[in-house]
């Protein structure tokens, strides 16, 4: 069971939506405001954040700001069905997924259950295994990044995003791939939540290295270079 944090103001959709997880075996607390939202998340421990963006007091982009800066739990946006910037800014904020109002209690669902088998397999994994390549190195079993020695802080997401291209190093690894493994989802059409999260990669990367170790692979996907 999986324990869920369900930021939304609208009370009818969100009694309904917590309703429909904890049918499904999820634990949700709720909260109606991004204030109450951010106490809760940091006062208790859950496994995924579902986190509406038009929130009173403060929104979710603010709430997401506070968020990472001490918690690195997994956030899915709802977002303005069409609302581009809204699913951009998010990402590039930290959240890991967004799903776009209205939606289909079964797709969230699904999502929340890829992100949630994401982390679990991590947790249960043996694997002590370390990769280093370009001056970036990835410890599999401590779940941390370093690049010239200097620790990353990596959202969950970005994390993945980053073993599998190491684990592919010199290969095209494309977004459908991607998408797939990391988010447990075929890749949309116009879909930039990848191209974000690489992004994020190369912008905390590159504090600390010069290197250019994700390349795009136009029409392709990307690529980890060994050196």
């Amino acid at each position: 069971m999986s324990q869920l944090l369900l930021i939304e103001d609208d009370l009818e959709l969100s009694n309904l939506l917590c309703e429909y997880l904890q049918s499904q075996g999820h634990s949700v607390s709720q909260a109606f405001d991004g204030e109450a939202g951010v106490s809760v998340a940091q006062t208790e421990q859950f496994d995924v954040i579902l986190l509406d963006i038009m929130l009173p007091k403060i929104d979710g982009f603010e709430v997401l700001k506070r968020l990472r800066m001490t918690h690195l739990t997994p956030v899915i946006m709802l977002t303005a069905k069409g609302d581009d910037f809204d699913r951009i800014f998010g990402l590039e904020l930290g959240a890991d997924d967004y799903i776009s109002k209205p939606f289909n209690h079964r797709e969230l669902l699904a999502r929340i259950n890829a992100i949630t088998r994401r982390v679990e397999f991590v947790k249960q994994s043996e694997i002590a295994e370390i990769l280093e390549y370009n001056h970036v190195s990835l410890n599999l079993a401590a779940r941390t990044v370093h690049v010239n020695k200097a620790q990353l802080t990596l959202t969950g997401t970005e994390f993945s995003v980053l073993q599998l291209l190491m684990a592919q190093v010199g290969k095209v690894v494309t977004k459908e791939t991607i998408s797939q493994e990391v988010l447990g989802r075929r890749l949309a059409p116009f879909d930039r939540s990848i191209d974000m999260h690489v992004s994020n990669l190369r912008k905390k990367i590159a504090q600390h290295s010069a290197a250019n170790c994700i390349q795009t692979m136009r029409g392709s996907g990307y690529v980890f270079l060994a050196q």
